[in-house]
């Protein structure tokens, strides 16, 4: 980029010359050196007044373009703080996905996208990302999440009719030893395996919840509470 620069600022200069020469007389074959010299000499001089002017104007281009930029953010962000705070809290929710608050029974849990509720259960020990989902009957896990909390889905019988998104399917109903939110802990708790396939997402239902001494959405939040 420098380098083209220079050989512009050269051709400039040589135009200069040239017009300056040729009224010095040069063009008409009288030599003055006087003139010649004065010639280059301003050559010289406007074209490192052109390169000081062209470093000093970029930079000051550059750096107002960068406050600019920066105005321009902080104005966008200050007309949008309220969307942009829903935005962040529910991807904080959905990346700390159900992280529960809260001490001994009770629990609360931030809400995440489009008013879902993503958490972490702790299902036989297994760790696994569930959704509450008040309109499942029960607690619903796929072919992955039944495999990690070590339930023997080769002799699963699917028995049990469901509605899924993907359709009706079939389920095969299991016991849980344990289903942990938090410092709530239900034992053998009735549950369902889909059909490989037809699940996407584990559902806390209400074989769980109905267990619950209460349960409500409060603020974006969910609680619960289990029994003493």
């Amino acid at each position: 980029m420098r380098r083209s620069l220079w050989i512009l600022f050269l051709l400039v200069a040589l135009v200069l010359f040239a017009v300056i020469a040729h009224k010095a007389g040069v063009a008409s074959g009288r030599m003055d050196f006087s003139a010649l010299a004065v010639t280059i000499g301003l050559a010289v001089f406007i074209a490192a007044l052109l390169m000081l002017l062209r470093e000093r104007l970029s930079r000051a281009v550059e750096r107002a373009l960068i406050w600019g930029l920066i105005v321009l953010l902080l104005a966008i962000g200050y007309a949008y703080r309220f969307e942009l705070h829903g935005v962040a809290k529910r991807g904080i929710a959905e990346f700390a996905t159900g992280r529960a608050a809260g001490g001994g029974r009770m629990v609360e849990i931030e809400g995440g996208f489009a008013g879902s509720f993503p958490l972490t259960v702790q299902i036989n020990g297994a760790r696994i990302a569930m959704v509450l989902d008040t309109g499942a009957s029960s607690v619903v896990l796929t072919q992955e999440a039944a495999r990690a909390a070590g339930l023997p889905i080769e002799v699963l019988a699917y028995t049990v009719k469901i509605e899924t998104a993907n359709g009706r399917a079939r389920a095969a109903p299991v016991t849980l030893d344990s289903v942990a939110v938090g410092g709530i802990v239900e034992r053998a708790v009735p549950a369902l395996i889909a059909q490989p396939g037809h699940l996407r997402t584990n559902l806390l239902g209400m074989t769980f919840l109905s267990r619950l001494e209460r349960w409500e959405v409060s603020d974006d939040k969910l609680v619960l509470r289990g029994y003493p």
